[in-house]
């Protein structure tokens, strides 16, 4: 495995040391200095570099340099890929019919992923080195939805566009300057979150903190005569509870992870010597220890982007700042939402408003099936992730079957009401170690051998839930109403509002 390391990963040597010391793998060494240096780089876009008193081409010139020293720095002569995808698509954008010009880049930009995708599987199978194939994911993400922003802008009227479609519109092209700043700009390079065209635009040229209006406590200086000068709330507090909520998960995940590994589930002592219970209950541990690896990650390119002036989402109904913008995850709402629709809406939240505008709101017919291809596409080509995919689809609906049929008769009074809401809390954590391990194996058969091993107690569950709950306890009756947007989730799941 060192081997094939050493030829796979290109990212730089200087720190060697530092993972010799550590005993952490170079490229997560790697990792973690390049987003410490961009967290100790982002005030400058806050202060020195601020859009009253710096042009934004400067501004982009800045993002974009940062974000090609930090590639280069991780990735070595491979962050070629990471101009290579973006460059073609923008020829692409230039020169192919707006009509048709979407649809375009999106296959140009997910044909290249899928070969980045193919060619570490093939090299550098089961491994989780942190390579391009992560920052080319983002960048899939940032093409194909300002590709899809400005064919709206482009090829179609004001009336024909839904809410969220003219929120992102883009009217004109962005120049060469514009579109690979938004690609590269160093805060969201390595991990994300994803940040759409339109919100980077106005983050460039200062005009995020006039869209929202300040609280009447007082955020509004208006002692000149002729205009008011908006008073931009601090990120600091936000950006330090991030930090310190990144450490904590990466402290934890460290100290955690060699007691559950979640490789065991694959050794004949778990399948043979564990009981049903224990296996559900490392399931449960181990996936949810490996999620602090992605909280960790997250919460420190939240913390990035925040420091910057990056992801400011306005005042809630008590006057607070909001910097949930471009977040990736709300961690406690993932962790102890009562249904699986809202736990799984908190997890990637970026990749789920990527897929709602480029496929949900779309597709005339077949929208679930289709967001679900996109999403398992986006993520590569191991099996394990397939299966993640369509137990997460049967769950969601099963999911559905029994809200409608079962929690009428828990509403009725509120200890009624605790019961559901702690059962289905305690069920979703179970559901998610049963669907997410087989994500994290990456592996077929190995995920088979465990799902057989708990006799697909929960799989049996759903499909009676979705066969036979109609039937016994049909639904109450309620007047027919329009259809809700769904909401469309990271790994493709859309769950409508009820």
């Amino acid at each position: 495995m060192a081997a094939a390391f050493d030829v796979y990963y290109d990212g730089s040597r200087i720190f060697s040391w530092v993972s010799d010391l550590s005993g952490l793998p170079l490229d997560q060494v790697n990792f973690v200095i390049s987003q410490i240096l961009a967290l100790a780089c982002a005030p400058l876009f806050r202060n020195t570099l601020h859009p009253s008193t710096t042009s934004p081409a400067t501004r982009h010139t800045f993002g974009l340099v940062l974000g090609l020293v930090f590639g280069y720095f991780c990735f070595g002569m491979q962050a070629i890929h990471l101009g290579g995808l973006p460059a073609l698509c923008y020829i692409v954008m230039r020169t192919q019919d707006p009509h048709s010009m979407q649809r375009m880049v999106l296959g140009v930009a997910l044909v290249y992923l899928s070969c980045i995708h193919l060619h570490r599987q093939m090299y550098d199978y089961g491994s989780y080195t942190l390579d391009i194939t992560g920052p080319l994911m983002v960048i899939t993400q940032k093409v194909t939805s300002l590709a899809f922003s400005l064919h709206d802008g482009l090829t179609r009227r004001e009336d024909e566009l839904s809410a969220d479609q003219k929120y992102h519109v883009v009217r004109k092209m962005p120049t060469v300057l514009e579109y690979f700043s938004y690609i590269f700009h160093f805060q969201a390079l390595m991990c994300g979150p994803v940040l759409f065209y339109r919100d980077y635009i106005d983050f460039i040229n200062g005009h995020t903190f006039l869209k929202h209006a300040p609280p009447s406590s007082g955020h509004l200086d208006n002692n000149s005569n002729s205009r008011k000068v908006v008073l931009e709330p601090s990120p600091y507090l936000v950006v330090f509870k991030k930090v310190v909520c990144s450490t904590m998960c990466a402290i934890f995940f460290l100290n955690l992870i060699p007691s559950f590994p979640i490789q065991r589930v694959k050794e004949p002592e778990f399948l043979e010597e564990f009981s049903f219970p224990s296996k559900m209950i490392y399931l449960v541990i181990a996936t949810t220890v490996c999620r602090f690896k992605y909280y960790h990650a997250w919460l420190l390119a939240d913390a990035i982007c925040n420091a910057s002036g990056l992801g400011f989402n306005g005042y809630d109904a008590k006057g607070r700042a909001r910097w949930d913008l471009i977040s990736n995850v709300d961690v406690l709402k993932f962790e102890v939402s009562f249904v699986l629709r809202d736990s799984i809406e908190q997890w990637n939240k970026g990749t789920t408003r990527w897929l709602r505008m480029l496929v949900y709101e779309r597709a005339p017919r077949f929208r679930t099936v289709l967001t679900y291809a996109l999403s398992a596409l986006w993520h590569g080509f191991y099996p394990g992730y397939y299966l993640t995919f369509m137990s997460g689809a049967l769950f969601t609906f099963a999911s559905r079957a029994v809200r409608r049929s079962i929690r009428p008769y828990f509403v009725r009074s509120r200890p009624l009401k605790a019961m559901y809401d702690l059962a289905t809390m305690i069920t979703t954590r179970l559901v998610m170690g049963y669907i997410t391990f087989s994500f994290l194996l990456l592996e077929f058969w190995p995920s088979i051998h465990v799902y057989l091993h708990l006799y697909m107690f929960l799989h049996v569950l759903g499909v009676l839930a979705l066969l036979l709950l109609p039937v016994l306890l049909p639904p109450p009756r309620r007047a027919c109403q329009p259809e809700k947007s769904g909401a469309v989730c990271s790994n493709g799941v859309v769950s409508a509002q009820h």
